[in-house]
């Protein structure tokens, strides 16, 4: 029964790993769909950004989840290679539920909007880390090994793996000119722009709403547009980095 749970919490992390390989992939830096891309009304560049931060949200919520489940197992027996299948098994469940729910019964995105073979993309994208994934995980699990570091250390690895992928996250990209910019609603750009220092910033893209802007800043400290008036600002190393590669 104990290994039971602990399987199941590692499956539970193994999924929301899956969420984050997605989101942060094929949402922020390949950009080829956002959560809600299919959505009618759903044209928005700030919505599209805010649902995939809810959906970030609710992926470090699993985790966190799956994580305390895990220490709370810490000293059970089991096998490094039963952890690690179980992991693969949750990371392919992700894509497989993800390609059947999102992508074909509710129709919310595909894997690749831009192309002209939309189901083949799907397809591929749901065998590659889906179905190969789970395979993998499910003949790991079957090995009747035992040895290997202890539940405990790989708790604790794992934790490490994601607050390093975090911080990576947090960094822009190299050679990224430009600052992207959210505003809550009212707020006009310029006033916060000038209030922080950046009056002679340059503006290359503004939504029509003026709540996401998008422009080349020199100088001066990026936390600075907080404290006027930012909601959320690239570049700044704060915890959703994703959003230091988007894209216009």
């Amino acid at each position: 029964m104990a290994r039971s749970a602990w399987t199941r919490w590692t499956v539970l992390l193994g999924f929301a790993l899956g969420g984050f390989f997605d989101g942060i992939l094929l949402h922020q830096i390949l950009q080829w769909h956002h959560l809600l891309s299919l959505v009618p009304g759903m044209a928005d560049l700030r919505v599209q950004i805010l649902w995939d931060g809810y959906f970030h949200a609710l992926m470090y919520g699993l985790a966190a989840l799956a994580l305390w489940g895990l220490w709370r197992g810490r000293g059970q027996a089991v096998a490094a290679s039963a952890t690690l299948g179980a992991l693969l098994a949750g990371f392919g469940a992700w894509h497989v539920i993800d390609g059947v729910l999102s992508h074909w019964l509710l129709g919310i995105h595909r894997v690749r909007l831009d192309s002209a073979f939309p189901l083949a993309w799907d397809l591929g994208w749901m065998a590659a880390f889906g179905l190969v994934p789970i395979l993998i995980g499910w003949r790991l699990m079957q090995r009747r090994e035992r040895g290997g570091p202890p539940p405990a250390v790989l708790v604790s690895v794992l934790g490490l793996v994601a607050a390093l992928g975090g911080i990576w996250a947090a960094q822009p990209p190299a050679g990224q000119p430009f600052t992207t910019i959210v505003f809550a609603p009212g707020v006009q750009p310029e006033d916060v722009l000038a209030r922080a220092g950046f009056s002679e910033a340059q503006v290359v893209w503004m939504d029509p709403l003026s709540q996401v802007t998008v422009a080349r800043l020199e100088g001066g400290n990026p936390w600075a547009l907080y404290l006027s008036g930012a909601l959320l600002v690239s570049g700044a190393g704060t915890p959703p980095g994703c959003f230091n590669w988007t894209k216009v």
